[in-house]
């Protein structure tokens, strides 16, 4: 069959059947919505985690007395240890101000202000922030010449790691609902848009249409529905998205996946088109097997 053909037989299904066309294009839209903003708010989620987690995931490596040389020595074995995100050196002074600054008027208590060591912090990548690799570090960073102990919120790392795995479970199992959610009813609207033209498809089959020839019209058509629903429904995350970051504290409505708006967006646009063709295939597939030409 010509390519010409197919393209205008399956783009004149939107003058056919307007109602069925919009009906189709509008459950796709909804669809994509769902899965766009669940998408977003759960990368939002995983970002949060692992900011969380790198931060009660900081090291304290205490020093003991030491000259300028050998506290650069450790600083640099330090930056270089796997996954490590930053390094920072706490003077003696700076530890001193930190504990006046928490403990206020009962910080005068102390007769000596400099009774608080050196100290480096360190803080981990999200991945490197759990307590198997922490632990290690621990023992391996405790033995280094001029280290006096190395210190870490051991419990509260391990309460963060349960929780950040106990969210993803959770995350994971809301985004395959809505995901099987947005297939059924794309394909239920599919489907009964194509059965509204089923006389059509049955008269083409009594004349001798192959079912290949029936199909690749309503393909075109899905994959076209697909991208206006796409396209509109990336214009609705947007906003909605937008929206979110001014109506939810702490969410980051300008951070987008890959860094750009465009990249997820048009990754929306394309579902669309691959959710318009395989409603269409599996309706027109299924619905050509229950024709009866007697």
């Amino acid at each position: 069959m010509p390519l010409p053909y197919t393209l205008r037989e399956g783009l004149a299904g939107f003058g056919r059947s307007r109602f069925a066309a919009l009906t189709s294009t509008s459950a796709l839209v909804v669809a994509l919505v769902l899965i766009g903003m669940v998408g977003l708010l759960a990368w939002q989620g995983q970002r949060v985690a692992a900011a969380v987690q790198q931060r009660v995931g900081e090291v304290q490596v205490y020093l003991e007395p030491a000259d300028t040389a050998a506290v650069g020595r450790i600083q640099r074995r330090l930056t270089a240890l796997p996954g490590v995100d930053s390094v920072r050196f706490v003077s003696q002074r700076e530890a001193a101000a930190e504990f006046q600054e928490a403990f206020g008027e009962e910080a005068a208590l102390f007769d000596e202000t400099l009774f608080l060591p050196a100290s480096f912090r360190v803080r981990f990548e999200g991945v490197y922030a759990s307590p198997d690799s922490l632990a290690a570090l621990q023992e391996a960073v405790s033995h280094w010449a001029k280290v006096d102990e190395v210190v870490y919120e051991r419990t509260l790392v391990e309460n963060v790691r349960q929780n950040v795995r106990l969210y993803s479970l959770v995350g994971l199992a809301v985004g395959t609902l809505v995901v099987l959610a947005a297939l059924l009813l794309v394909g239920n609207t599919v489907r009964l848009s194509i059965y509204a033209r089923r006389l059509l498809i049955r008269t083409m089959k009594l004349v001798g249409a192959t079912d290949g020839f029936i199909r690749r019209p309503f393909l075109i058509e899905g994959v076209v529905q697909g991208l206006v629903a796409g396209i509109v429904a990336a214009v609705l995350v947007w906003t909605l998205y937008a929206a979110a970051g001014n109506l939810i504290d702490g969410l980051d409505a300008a951070g987008w996946p890959g860094g750009s708006a465009a990249v997820p967006l048009l990754a929306l646009v394309l579902l669309g088109a691959a959710l318009g063709l395989l409603a269409s295939w599996v309706a027109v597939r299924t619905f050509l097997k229950q024709v009866r030409l007697s």
